[in-house]
């Protein structure tokens, strides 16, 4: 026998890109300077993602199971590929504030320093950062609405009528 586990499984990706979000918009730094927010941001966009793989392998049993409408499906899923993604680009930006120059000193590692230090330079800026943070906000926010309205219709959000018609998709 099958289980749809999805709707277990997809609250901890939400619940833990939307936490990184908000330490990424919020100033808790300068609140809190004597904490460390890297390691962190770094361990919440893992678990996130790891959260993540679960809802989709989850996901995709449950669209067998519920047989629900296709292009609201289809759609769902494009958001929810849309903020992984996201994410995923913002743990390798994490991923490179978090990296120190001296770290790139040993042999192997010493060719590619200044192209390393570079990107670094370019993309960690905190404006990209805010910006694929709050995509990445509202791109989940797209993927529950959608995921809801599978679940619960129209009539649990008062918003999914509007964006559905946006969307160009009609149930």
């Amino acid at each position: 026998m099958v289980y749809n586990l999805h709707p277990i499984f997809v609250h901890f990706p939400i619940a833990f890109f939307l936490l990184y979000s908000l330490l990424r918009l919020v100033p808790w730094p300068k609140k809190f300077p004597v904490v460390a927010w890297q390691i962190p941001r770094i361990v919440i966009l893992v678990v996130g993602l790891l959260g993540a793989w679960l809802a989709n392998v989850t996901g995709d049993i449950a669209s067998h199971l519920v047989k629900p409408n296709r292009s609201l499906v289809q759609m769902h899923e494009s958001f929810a590929g849309a903020s992984v993604n996201i994410y995923v680009v913002l743990l390798i930006l994490e991923l490179l504030i978090f990296i120190k120059p001296e770290w790139l000193d040993i042999k192997y590692f010493k060719s590619f320093k200044p192209y390393v230090m570079r990107l670094k330079q370019i993309l960690t800026r905190p404006w990209l950062l805010i910006i694929l943070a709050i995509a990445g906000a509202v791109a989940i926010a797209f993927t529950g609405l959608l995921g809801g309205v599978m679940v619960y219709g129209l009539a649990a959000d008062p918003l999914a009528a509007p964006i559905l018609n946006i969307l160009g998709i009609s149930i």
